[in-house]
């Protein structure tokens, strides 16, 4: 295995309370598990692997639905009673920060998310699963209903684990994300059925 468990604690969050696990990888890059419940035999568990955003987990950026992804995430898995999410730190689809603020400046003269990373010489999406094998793995997870939009996700996961269903995540987005929205949906093939407007934004 490239990560090693490194510390863990109880977390109780507004969501509900926690157990959270910190794996350091090759790099020394810390990843974190969060579990609720006992995962037992790790069969049928409910799983959203989630990708680090930055400004708008911290700052509240209303630019992504990546905020709302990860607290919808945490509340199925509170009111399922057992699930893990595993949080990358892979930010900006794995262009970095900085990388990602660059992007962020080209969009706002008119490309849109995918030609924005593509015009700074990066690849659509250049995040990679490993790191979330593993740690699934060392939980024993067996079989699992993932907690995605995102095909190519399923298709990682796939490959290691009995995926037994996709649950979608149906998010409000606002004037400022829904572009970026409807890009994942049109040009990046994310399964998003349907783009609800939150008007208070």
């Amino acid at each position: 295995m490239t990560v090693k468990l490194y510390s863990q604690t109880l977390l109780p969050t507004r969501y509900g309370q926690f157990n959270v696990y910190v794996f350091r990888d090759e790099q020394q890059v810390e990843h974190l598990a969060i579990i609720k419940g006992q995962i037992g035999t790790g069969e049928d568990l409910l799983v959203r692997v989630h990708s680090e955003c930055l400004t708008s987990e911290v700052l509240g950026s209303l630019k992504c639905d990546c905020k709302e992804q990860l607290e919808y995430a945490l509340q199925a898995i509170e009111k399922a009673g057992r699930g893990l999410v595993v949080y990358l730190r892979q930010e900006g689809r794995g262009i970095g920060l900085g990388n990602k603020i660059k992007a962020y400046q080209l969009q706002e003269q008119g490309l849109d998310t995918l030609d924005a990373n593509l015009q700074l010489g990066f690849g659509a999406d250049l995040r990679v699963y490993n790191h979330a094998i593993e740690i699934m793995q060392y939980f024993g997870v067996q079989s699992l209903r993932l907690l995605t939009n995102n095909p190519q996700k399923f298709e990682q996961l796939e490959s290691h684990f009995k995926v037994l269903s996709r649950e979608p995540i149906v998010v409000a987005t606002n004037a400022y994300s829904q572009s970026y929205l409807e890009t994942k949906r049109d040009r990046m093939g994310h399964l998003i059925q349907s783009i609800p407007i939150d008007k208070r934004t």
